[in-house]
This record gives structure tokens, C-alpha cells and sequence, in this order.
């Protein structure tokens, strides 16, 4: 299964083959985690199917011969990793194409984060995304609904994440109460789970996150957390893109039921 799975690797080469010949002192390494444990406990291609039928669907919001920006729900990983390369969004879209279109990953949102994602279509376009996405010269802007009550005062957030500056500019959007508050997060900088790790050194950890928050009772079934906007100039014609995803449908009974406590 893990083998179908494609978490196995041989000499840093993923392999698929059960039947490979090994040489002394190859080195030979599994993946396991997340991957194993969301797969159907079987092995073959019907499984894999099964596997695949069960995702979250995506919705593409705009494409041209260039890029393709894409909707992302949670529960659906943006692109292969070292557990697996199956059950991603970056594959579903080249296979919809028939394997024949290449997509090339721009940027990632984690898996139980929803929203707006841009991937590229050949390769001009992806290092010039890249290079906006390295310079920072775009608008991502993301809602999350956060614990406690944030104060007005608070507009930016600057803690370096990983060694390297972070910033995060903050908008209070609507409070419910002292429980918890909904909040517009604008990336100045764009680090792994930047605004995660922003809002819980502040104290307002986002509701839902299983890694750095805390379980409570106003958790919600998923991490609140949506990729709301997306802006940038697009590479070939020079027009300037601007596009948004409004709050989720799968977030949006538990944050009426906040509104109605």
C-alpha cells in the first residue's frame, strides 16, 4: 500500500516497484503519516480510485494558457510530498488534461486550510509567479476566526518565523463576544504557517488548529482558517488579477452558531 502510495523511496528516487532489484548499501526509506492514514486499507488501482473519489472537490475560479487559479477546500493537499504523490491538488489538475498539461506549483496552503491557490502552466509563467511570490509583490489575504476577543489597537503583527522577518497585517472584522473573533489577515511576507504562528504569539491562536492552538468549546470541525483573496499582475498581458473566495460553506453553520451565543 504504501509502495501504491508512492511513500517509498531508493536512493532518493520514489519508486512504485515491489519487485526492484536493490544493490548492497543502497539506502531505502518509507514515508509514513498522513497519507497512510487517510488511504483505503488496500493495495491496486481500483483502491487508489477509491482513494481519489473520496476528495474534497476544488473549484477552478479563473484560466487562461498561462495559469490556473483554483479554489482549495480543506482536506485536500496542494501538492505531492514525501508520503505520497497520489490524492494532490497539483495532480488532479494536470490529470484532467489528461496528464498531458504541466502544472508547476507556485505556492501552498496547508491541508485543513481552504481557498484561493494559482498554479502555473508552463514554465515563463512559473518563475515569473515565483519571482512575485519571492519579492512579496502581491496581495494574499486570508480570514480566521481566532480565539478571545482581539483588540483594535492590534494592525501589525512582526515575529520572525523560521530565522527570517514575518509580517502580518491585521484587520478586525467582527467580534462574538470574549469567545472568539473573526479577523482579516493581509501578508506582507509570506512564511510557513505565518499567520498560525503570528496570531498564537499574540495570544488569539486560530480556532481549530490541531498544532499550535488548543482544543476548546468553540472549536470548530475544521481549522478556521481561508485563503480569501488573491491579486497580483499577470505575467503575459500586464493586467492585474484580483480575485476572492468568500467564507466556506463548511465554516459557515459553525460561525452563525457563534454569532447566535
Amino acid at each position: 500500500m504504501l509502495l501504491d502510495l508512492g511513500g517509498v523511496f531508493v536512493e532518493g528516487a520514489r519508486t512504485k516497484m515491489a519487485g526492484r532489484l536493490m544493490k548492497a548499501g543502497q539506502t531505502v526509506v518509507a514515508n509514513l503519516g498522513g497519507a497512510l492514514e487517510r488511504a483505503t486499507n488496500a493495495t491496486g488501482a481500483e483502491a487508489r480510485a477509491r482513494d481519489e473519489g473520496e476528495l474534497p472537490a476544488f473549484a477552478v475560479v479563473h484560466e487562461d494558457e498561462d495559469l490556473v487559479v483554483v479554489e482549495k477546500p480543506a482536506g485536500l493537499l496542494t501538492a505531492p510530498t514525501p508520503e505520497s504523490d497520489r490524492n494532490n491538488l497539483a495532480g488532479l489538475l494536470a490529470r484532467t488534461a489528461g496528464g498531458k498539461r504541466p502544472i508547476f506549483v507556485v505556492h501552498r496552503i496547508d491541508l485543513d486550510t481552504s481557498g484561493l491557490l494559482v498554479f502555473a502552466k508552463n514554465d515563463d509563467t512559473n518563475r515569473a509567479l515565483s519571482e512575485l511570490f519571492r519579492a512579496h509583490r502581491l496581495e494574499r489575504s486570508y480570514l480566521a476566526v481566532v480565539e478571545g476577543a482581539v483588540s483594535e489597537a492590534l494592525k501589525l503583527i512582526e515575529h520572525p518565523v523560521g530565522g527570517k522577518r514575518a509580517v502580518t497585517h491585521v484587520e478586525l472584522v467582527e467580534r462574538f463576544g470574549a469567545r472568539a473573533t473573526l479577523v482579516r489577515a493581509r501578508l506582507e511576507t509570506g512564511r510557513t504557517h505565518q499567520i498560525r504562528l503570528h496570531f498564537r504569539a499574540e495570544g488569539h491562536p486560530v480556532l481549530g488548529d490541531a498544532t499550535y492552538g488548543r482544543r476548546g468549546p468553540n472549536d470548530p470541525p475544521r481549522m478556521a482558517l481561508h485563503a480569501t483573496r488573491l491579486a497580483f499582475v499577470h505575467p503575459r498581458t500586464g493586467k492585474t488579477l484580483d480575485l476572492e473566495s468568500p467564507w466556506p460553506p463548511d465554516l459557515s453553520g459553525w460561525l452563525e452558531s457563534l454569532r447566535a451565543a
